[in-house]
This record gives structure tokens, C-alpha cells and sequence, in this order.
């Protein structure tokens, strides 16, 4: 399951654009979902780690420190 576009030009709107693009919602729909991607793998590894197949909330917030602290760059904000 995605962020589908139409969900990603809601955001948008709601954080306040009056007018989007079409390719800035493209891009900002990918953008959300390789990040959610990225987030959900490390959280998965996280909880197989702890030996357990479920994945909790903690391992979510886990995984986005880890995310946002990590020394590897990010190849995030590459096409």
C-alpha cells in the first residue's frame, strides 16, 4: 500500500498551497513513501532483531531516530 497522489495533494493543500503542480505532487508523493519505506524495513529488522515477527510502535520510533540520526546519507531527496 502507497500514499496515492490524490492523498499526497491533500497534505499539500492542507498545509496551505492554494496550487500544486502536478509533478510536485508526483514528487511529493514519492518522497512520503520512500521515506515510510525506509521506515517500516528498519522497523521490521528492529523487531526480527528483538525476535519477534511483530512490529510495535517502539520499533516504529526506533527506526525514524535511527533514520534521522544515521551517519550514512540518505539517498532520500535522489531521483
Amino acid at each position: 500500500m502507497a500514499i496515492t497522489e490524490s492523498t499526497a495533494k491533500k497534505i499539500l493543500r492542507e498545509s496551505g498551497a492554494v496550487r500544486v503542480s502536478d509533478s510536485a505532487v508526483a514528487e511529493f508523493s514519492r518522497l512520503i513513501n520512500r521515506y515510510a519505506y525506509s521506515i517500516a524495513k528498519k522497523a521490521v529488522k528492529l523487531a526480527a532483531h528483538a525476535k519477534r515477527k511483530t512490529v510495535e510502535k517502539s520499533d516504529i520510533e526506533l527506526a525514524k531516530c535511527y533514520r534521522l540520526h544515521s551517519r550514512k546519507p540518505t539517498n532520500l531527496f535522489v531521483g
